[in-house]
C-alpha cells in the first residue's frame, strides 16, 4: 500500500510560490458562487473580444495547462521525468466544429503523436473525439437516428480521421487513449474504437477506450467489450475513470424525462470503479489497464492486487494516472515507489481551453472532498517546510 499522506514526495516539484498559487486556486474554485461567475465572465469577455489572458494565464492556466504549444509543455515534461513520473500530452481545445477547427486538431494531435515518438517521458497519445466532428453527427449516429447523406458523409469522415491517428500511433509503436463523452455521443464513440481495436491490437493494446464508471451501465459493457476482444482475438484497452460531465447528464435526463444514466451515489461509482479495475486485472492476459483516478482507495486497491499476484510495478499492462495540477500526492508517491505513471498535460491557446479550465473548476467544486483534500495536502507541506 502506498502512504499518499508524505507531502515532502508529493510537493517536491513545487516551489513555496507554485505552493502559495495552488492554495489560492483551490480556495477560490472551492466557492460554486465564484466558479459559476468567473466562467460567465470569462466567456462574455471572449465574446466582446476583451483580452483575458492576462489574468488566467498565470493562474488557473498554469496550474491546469503544461502550455499554449507542444514546445512550451517542455519545461514540464521535463520537471514531471526528473520524478519518475511520465507525460501525456492532450490538445486540449473542445467545441470547435468548423472544418478548419477540426483539421487544426487533426494536425496538432498528429504533432503529439510524433512528439511522444522521440520522447521517452511520453509513453502515450490521447485525443478528444468531439474534437473530430460535429456534435450533431455524435448524437444521431448514437441514437441510431436516419442520417441524411451529408451526415452518412460526415459520419465516415469521423471514422476516417480517428483511424488516421490510430494508425500514427500503431506504426509509431505507440499506445493511443480515445477519451470518453457524454453518454449521448458515446454509442458511436465505442463503435468505431471498437473498430479500431479489432485493426490494431492484434498483438497487444495500442487503441484504448474509456470507461466513465459513473454510468450504470459500464460494467457491463466492460464484460461485454472484453468477451468481443476473446471472440475477436485482439487486446483490449481500458482507460477507467469516473467521469467528468455527471450535472450535465443529470439535468439533461430530467429535462427529457429518461432515467438518469449516472450511479445515485459516490459509493456506488466507487465500487463499480473498483470492480472494474478487479475484473481487468483478473484478465490481464486480455486487459491492459489505465487507471485514470483521483481517488487514493481506487489507487491503492489496485497496487494490492498487483502486489498481491506478484505482478511488477513497471508491468505495461498497467498504468496509473491524474490530471496535471491535481492529486500531485498520488502522482509522485506512486512515482517515488516505482509505479507506472503518467499525468494527463493539456496544451493549447488560452481562449480554446477555457472549457476544460471551467470542467477542471467544476469538478473540484463537485467531487466530494476533492478541493478540501487538496487544500489540506498544501498547506500539510506549508507548515513542514515552515519547521524543517
Amino acid at each position: 500500500m502506498i502512504d499518499f499522506n508524505n507531502t515532502e514526495i508529493a510537493f517536491k516539484s513545487k516551489t513555496d510560490f507554485d505552493l502559495k498559487r495552488a492554495n489560492l486556486l483551490f480556495k477560490i474554485m472551492s466557492k460554486r458562487s465564484f466558479q459559476k461567475t468567473s466562467e460567465f465572465l470569462a466567456k462574455t469577455a471572449i465574446s466582446l473580444h476583451i483580452p483575458i489572458s492576462w489574468a488566467i494565464k498565470p493562474t488557473i492556466y498554469k496550474q491546469f495547462v503544461g502550455g499554449e504549444t507542444i514546445e512550451k509543455c517542455n519545461d514540464a515534461v521535463r520537471t514531471l521525468e526528473k520524478f519518475n513520473v511520465k507525460a501525456i500530452l492532450d490538445y486540449s481545445v473542445e467545441g470547435k466544429e468548423s472544418i478548419e477547427d477540426i483539421n487544426k486538431a487533426l494536425e496538432e494531435t498528429l504533432k503529439s503523436i510524433e512528439n511522444a515518438k522521440k520522447d521517452a517521458n511520453i509513453p502515450f497519445a490521447v485525443f478528444k473525439p468531439t474534437a473530430f466532428t460535429t456534435a450533431n453527427v455524435l448524437e444521431k449516429c448514437s441514437a441510431g437516428a436516419i442520417l441524411t447523406e451529408e451526415e452518412k458523409k460526415e459520419a465516415q469522415n469521423f471514422k476516417d480521421r480517428v483511424n488516421t491517428l490510430c494508425k500514427a500511433a500503431f506504426e509509431g509503436g505507440l499506445p493511443i487513449l480515445i477519451d470518453a463523452e457524454d453518454t449521448f455521443f458515446q454509442n458511436f464513440i465505442d463503435e468505431t474504437v471498437e473498430e479500431m481495436m479489432i485493426k490494431y491490437n492484434k498483438e497487444k493494446a495500442v487503441v484504448f477506450n474509456t470507461w466513465q464508471m459513473y454510468r450504470t451501465d459500464r460494467l457491463d459493457f466492460l464484460k461485454t467489450s472484453y468477451q468481443k476482444a476473446v471472440d475477436g482475438n485482439y487486446f483490449l484497452g481500458a482507460k477507467f475513470v469516473r467521469g467528468a460531465y455527471m450535472e450535465k447528464e443529470r439535468e439533461r435526463a430530467k429535462i427529457k424525462n429518461y432515467p438518469s444514466p449516472i450511479q445515485p451515489d459516490k459509493e456506488a461509482t466507487d465500487k463499480a470503479y473498483n470492480d472494474a479495475l478487479t475484473f481487468s486485472f483478473e484478465h490481464l492476459e486480455k486487459i491492459s489497464i489505465f487507471n485514470g483516478s483521483h481517488n487514493e482507495i481506487s489507487n491503492n486497491h489496485l497496487v494490492k492486487l498487483m502486489t498481491d499476484a506478484g505482478i511488477a510495478k513497471n508491468d505495461n499492462r498497467i498504468w496509473f494516472s491524474q490530471l496535471f495540477g491535481m492529486s500531485d500526492h498520488i502522482s509522485f508517491n506512486l512515482g517515488q515507489a516505482g509505479f507506472n505513471i503518467a499525468k494527463y498535460v493539456p496544451f493549447g491557446p488560452v481562449k480554446h481551453v477555457l472549457p476544460y479550465l471551467f470542467r477542471r473548476a467544476e469538478e473540484n467544486t463537485s467531487v466530494k472532498g476533492q478541493t478540501s483534500r487538496e487544500l489540506s495536502l498544501i498547506k500539510t507541506e506549508v507548515k513542514r517546510r515552515k519547521n524543517k
